[in-house]
C-alpha cells in the first residue's frame, strides 16, 4: 500500500500538478494585491538592507567584554 502511495506522490510531483495550500494561498494573495511585492521590498529595505560601516563595526566588536562560562556565578 505504501508503494502505491509513494508512486502516486511521485507522479503528482513529477508532473507538476500538485500545488500545496500554502502555495495556492500566496499565489492568490499576490494576484489580488499586486502592490504587495513593492510593500515587502520597502519593509525589507527599512529594516534589513543597510550599508555596514566596517570601521564602526570593528570598533564595536573591539569593545565587547568576554562573558564568563557560567553567567549567574558570582566571582569570589
Amino acid at each position: 500500500m505504501s508503494s502505491l502511495k509513494s508512486f502516486l506522490a511521485n507522479l503528482l510531483l513529477k508532473n507538476g500538478e500538485y500545488r500545496s495550500d500554502a502555495t495556492n494561498f500566496i499565489t492568490d494573495m499576490k494576484r489580488a494585491r499586486p502592490e504587495l511585492d513593492g510593500q515587502q521590498r520597502a519593509g525589507r529595505a527599512l529594516l534589513w538592507d543597510k550599508n555596514v560601516d566596517l570601521t564602526q563595526k570593528a570598533d564595536i566588536e573591539a569593545g565587547d567584554v568576554k562573558q564568563q562560562a557560567y553567567v549567574y556565578q558570582t566571582k569570589a
